[in-house]
């Protein structure tokens, strides 16, 4: 691979290419539907908050006058918000080519979604699990079709409580955060092995950040602690735009794979420029992965029409 560093200067033109971002009225989601939008992709931009998704898009706008945006709402942590997003989707498009499940919260005290779910495994997992599910008749007609999951470095010390999955018995905002990362990073993961052996035209990717400049850790911490990560943040991460990039590469680059992991190159993955990197031995486990895929399936009720690789 070429030493010099990959860019959005390097995503090929979008043109024709129709893509979903979930998220993508703030941090990492905002950047990655501004980058496709200015290389030609029509995006699809979700947000819980129709508002914040339309200030989102005028923002997009000032910087590329002729983006083409389309502003849904979606609430990833409600199944019925999803299926909603999915069916008005299905309805009015005939295919799609991206979708980028970049949707998360961080560290929130516990809390319950409408289905009973923890919110967290609810909004980065399940949610993302039943869009894609539902999508997929979508994707499979789209042209080089991809699902690229946003994972975390969180997900390396994370592990699936599959006897406590609500967090009722033991419960810690960053272990249950570690929890859905790890989620995200195995399902990526088997979905690109089921997709694979069904022969499907889709490739399912994954990317992580590193440490970034957004606000999604911000959301889950006091007001002292939020005034001493402003004063140390500019420190220690990069920008959301540089943060966007693995996700973007993983989504646009010609030669990227399926089962592929993008994030940044410099130390501990923390900063620099989006590389091919791995996850952590356990998110690739076989039995994790279908034990995953088995509860996630009874838990959301989309079953996929894909049998295990």
């Amino acid at each position: 691979m070429s030493s010099r560093q990959w860019t959005v200067a390097d995503i090929p033109d979008q043109t024709g290419r129709t893509v979903v971002v979930t998220g993508a009225n703030s941090g990492l989601g905002i950047e990655t539907a501004r980058a496709l939008a200015g290389r030609g992709a029509h995006v699809i931009m979700t947000s819980r908050s129709e508002a914040k998704g339309r200030k989102a898009a005028d923002e997009i706008r000032e910087d590329h006058p002729r983006a083409n945006l389309e502003v849904r709402t979606l609430d990833l942590e409600d199944l019925d918000s999803v299926a909603a997003f999915a069916d008005g989707l299905v309805a009015d498009r005939n295919r799609l080519d991206l979708l980028v499940n970049n949707a998360g919260v961080m560290a929130v005290p516990r809390s319950l979604s409408p289905q009973g779910h923890e919110r967290q495994f609810a909004t980065n997992h399940l949610g993302h699990f039943a869009l894609t599910g539902r999508l997929l008749g979508l994707l499979e007609a789209g042209r080089n079709p991809r699902v690229v999951t946003v994972s975390s470095l969180a997900h390396g010390h994370g592990r699936i409580h599959f006897e406590d999955l609500t967090g009722a018995k033991r419960y810690s905002a960053i272990g249950f955060y570690g929890q859905s990362k790890f989620a995200n990073a195995v399902f990526g993961l088997e979905l690109d092995r089921r997709l694979q052996a069904a022969g499907s035209p889709v490739r399912s990717l994954l990317a992580h950040p590193g440490f970034s400049a957004t606000q999604l850790a911000a959301n889950g911490m006091n007001a002292v602690t939020r005034r001493i990560t402003a004063m140390i943040m500019p420190f220690v991460t990069q920008s959301q735009a540089d943060g966007a990039l693995p996700q973007l590469r993983a989504a646009t680059d010609p030669k990227a794979q399926g089962g592929q992991y993008y994030g940044p190159a410099g130390k501990r993955e923390r900063k620099g420029a989006p590389v091919v990197v791995d996850t952590v031995p356990a998110a690739k486990d076989r039995e994790t992965a279908a034990r995953l895929w088995t509860v996630s399936e009874e838990l959301t009720g989309v079953k996929y029409e894909l049998a295990a690789a």
